[in-house]
C-alpha cells in the first residue's frame, strides 16, 4: 500500500506534504489527519525548511473527511479522536505554508487549506463546506474561518445550503490569494515558496505571527505587537544583511540570526 502522506522537497529551503489517497480523491481519514500534523511540526522544527506547501493531486487537494470511516462513530469516539487538537497544531506551524489546490478542497478538505498562510487554487479548483447535507456542521473550523475570510452573509450562504464554489467565487470573496491555471498550481506554490524561503526566516515568522495574532485583537494591541516585533527584528544579523546588501545593490544571505 502506498504511503497516505509522501514529503518532497522540491526547492532549497522548501518541504512539500502531499496526501496521496487518490483512490478516496484525498479523504482525510486520521491517519492522514495525524500524519499532516506530525510532519508540519517537524518542518516547523528543521531549520533548513523556510516555507512549506501542502498539495492533493490534480483531481482532487482533499474532498473532505473520510465518511465511511466516520459514519459509525459515538460523542466518545469524536471527543477520543482529538480532531481540532491536530487542526491546531496545522495552524500553529511558525513556518509558512502554502495550499495548492487542484480540484476539490471540500468540507475537512476546505477547512484544511483554511489552515494555512496562502491558497493558490487552480481555475477549475471547486471549495464547499457541504456538511449540513449529511446531518452535521463543519467541525474543523469551517463555520470560522470561512466566516473571517469570507465575512457573515457569504458564509452564512454556502455554510447553510452546503454549496460549493468556484475558484473565482473564493477569490473574489477573499479565501483564495490568487488563481493559477490548471495544471500549474504546484509549480506555482513551489516558485512562490522558493520566494519566501530566500528571505529573512526571522522576519518571515515575525510577519506571520503579527499577521496572525493582531486579527482578532483591537487594532491598539495588533500595532503594539508589529512595533514589538519590528524592534526584535533590529537585533538580528539578518536586518543588518539585509539593509547592507541594500545599500551595496547585491543580493543578502539570510543566515536566521
Amino acid at each position: 500500500m502506498a504511503d497516505s502522506v509522501l514529503i518532497e522537497r522540491p526547492a532549497e529551503g522548501v518541504g512539500l506534504i502531499r496526501i496521496n489517497r487518490p483512490e478516496a480523491r484525498n479523504a482525510l481519514n486520521m491517519e492522514v489527519r495525524r500524519l499532516i500534523a506530525r510532519h508540519l511540526t517537524e518542518m516547523g522544527e528543521d531549520d533548513e525548511t523556510r516555507c512549506i506547501v501542502l498539495t492533493g493531486n490534480e483531481k482532487s487537494f482533499a474532498a473532505g473527511a473520510d465518511i465511511k470511516e466516520m459514519a459509525g462513530a459515538g460523542t466518545i469516539e469524536m471527543l477520543a479522536r482529538g480532531t481540532h487538537k491536530l487542526w491546531r497544531t496545522i495552524a500553529a506551524c511558525p513556518k509558512p505554508v502554502i495550499a495548492a489546490v487542484n480540484g476539490f478542497a471540500l468540507g475537512g478538505g476546505c477547512e484544511l487549506a483554511m489552515t494555512c498562510d496562502i491558497i493558490i487554487a487552480g481555475e477549475s479548483a471547486k471549495f464547499g463546506q457541504p456538511e449540513v447535507r449529511i446531518g452535521i456542521i463543519p467541525g474543523g473550523g469551517g463555520t470560522q474561518r470561512l466566516t473571517r475570510a469570507a465575512g457573515k452573509y457569504k458564509a452564512m450562504r454556502y455554510v447553510l445550503t452546503g454549496d460549493l464554489f468556484g475558484a473565482k467565487a473564493a477569490f473574489d470573496m477573499g479565501l483564495v490569494s490568487e488563481i493559477a491555471p490548471d495544471g500549474e498550481v504546484e509549480k506555482r506554490a513551489i516558485e512562490m515558496a522558493r520566494q519566501i524561503a530566500e528571505l529573512s526566516p526571522l522576519a518571515i515568522q515575525q510577519a506571520k505571527e503579527a499577521v496572525l495574532r493582531g486579527m482578532d485583537a483591537a487594532l491598539d494591541t495588533a500595532l503594539a505587537l508589529e512595533t514589538k516585533a519590528i524592534q526584535i527584528l533590529f537585533s538580528s544579523q539578518d536586518q543588518k544583511e539585509g539593509m547592507a546588501a541594500f545599500i551595496e545593490k547585491r543580493k543578502p544571505k539570510f543566515s536566521g540570526r
